[in-house]
């Protein structure tokens, strides 16, 4: 009797202990269950948005619930200006910018913004190789991971007159992003203004600008025909990129199967971006064409100024980047 009375006890002593531990492990996987919200500056229907989607929706689906990312596109949480540092101080826990804004943050963040210093998608993946290490290396001393990054097909001269001659040049109204495309202005005789992405359609429409260099896929994107732009000129100035970044902190909560899932989605959703990177290089500029703009390339006079602009301007970036930059440009060449 006292022995049944006994197990009676263990028993109920046993499933206490069981049901304990099972709430244990319940809070547990509640407690390693995140939630990143991924600060997107270019509207959903951008190549890099929704190759940004796809990344996070991956992530999300084989994480086994450990972690959600939810996107927001069209600087709907941050605008493309605040991205970084919203990242950086844990605002939003990622998100994509578009690097060679920041030169100011890091010198090398600017590189892939150097006039013709890459005028290929080849020359532009070996130059990423040469300086990813380094980029790397920086983002990592402001408390930021580095994910993966993606090229925007060839840039290119938007604008709203032709342009034949240096003198067209002189005092056109010119849309500029970053330190790079200011500098260009400054050695061209255009007169710059500081426009976002996300601005460009209102600038020109306005008549605050009259010229850019960028993508024929921000061009088709925001329809510049609309607004009055009616030559794109194929320069293939450079090939910019944008960055996925994590801040530390956020990355830091994730065990190390989910931080190693995670970085195996963004090496696929790299290589995903370059070919639609490509692909948009040549169908962008079918649709600008097809809109009604001239496509075509600038006259030898021209592409030779453009050119001794951009070798004074690797000048400047060299002086300005050091030892690392200088190191990155040797493994580069």
């Amino acid at each position: 009797m006292k022995w049944f009375l006994k197990k009676g006890v263990i028993m109920k002593i046993t499933k206490y202990f069981f049901g304990v531990l099972a709430s244990l492990i319940f809070s547990v996987n509640v407690a390693i269950a995140e939630k990143w919200d991924m600060a997107l500056a270019y509207g959903a229907g951008n190549f890099h948005s929704a190759n940004a989607a796809e990344f996070a929706k991956n992530v999300t689906e084989k994480s086994g619930g450990k972690l959600t990312i939810v996107t927001h596109p069209g600087g709907s949480l941050f605008k493309g200006g605040e991205i970084f540092r919203a990242v950086r101080t844990g605002q939003a826990q990622i998100g994509e910018r578009f690097m060679s804004a920041l030169g100011k943050e890091d010198p090398l963040l600017e590189i892939d913004s150097q006039p013709f210093l890459a005028s290929s998608y080849s020359d532009a993946l070996n130059l990423y190789k040469a300086s990813k290490a380094e980029i790397v290396k920086g983002l990592d001393e402001k408390g930021l991971v580095f994910l993966y990054a993606v090229p925007w097909p060839a840039q290119g001269l938007y604008s709203k007159k032709e342009i034949n001659s240096v003198n067209d040049l002189k005092g056109l109204k010119f849309r500029a992003y970053n330190s790079a495309t200011i500098r260009i202005a400054e050695l061209t005789g255009m007169a710059p203004t500081k426009i976002e992405a996300a601005e460009i359609s209102q600038a020109f429409s306005t008549g605050a600008v009259e010229s850019m260099i960028t993508s024929p896929t921000t061009g088709k994107n925001s329809k510049i025909w609309e607004n009055g732009v009616k030559y794109f000129y194929d320069i293939a100035a450079w090939f910019p990129k944008n960055m996925i970044i994590v801040n530390k902190d956020a990355w830091n909560n994730l065990d190390k199967a989910t931080q190693d899932l995670v970085m195996k989605q963004a090496a696929l959703a790299e290589r995903k971006g370059w070919q639609l990177s490509k692909q948009g290089n040549v169908s962008d500029k079918k649709a600008l064409a097809d809109a009604g703009m001239v496509v075509g390339k600038v006259n030898s006079s021209l592409q030779a100024h453009f050119e001794k602009v951009g070798e004074t301007m690797a000048k400047e970036w060299s002086q300005k980047a050091g030892s690392r930059g200088a190191a990155v440009l040797s493994a580069y060449k």
